[in-house]
């Protein structure tokens, strides 16, 4: 029991100790780090047809959801579901081996 208590509490501690400053989110830190605004997005369609921006830098991937001005997903029919278009490759040195 004590075993336990001691290593719950030390997964506690080193829980709270990830806790630091806030990192700025749109700068990619990876192999060839830069901001996010210098990679290229595509569009990937989900199942049901609406668009993601996606982008693929070699190690990391971003996505998010394409959403119009009034905060609704933006299902344009750009491609068929489960499918990504445009130059989401792009933009970065390091090459993705997949």
């Amino acid at each position: 029991m004590k075993l336990a208590k001691t290593l719950l509490v030390l997964s506690v501690a080193a829980g709270l100790g990830a806790c630091g400053e806030k990192v700025d989110k749109t700068v990619d830190r990876g192999f060839d780090s830069k901001d996010l605004s210098q990679l290229k997005a595509g569009i990937w369609v989900d199942p049901t047809g609406c668009d993601h921006w996606i982008i693929d830098d070699g190690v990391e991937g971003y996505l998010s959801q394409r959403l119009g001005p009034d905060g609704r997903p933006v299902c344009s029919g750009v491609a068929p579901p489960n499918t990504a278009v445009g130059p989401f490759k792009s933009g970065s040195s390091f090459e993705d081996v997949i």
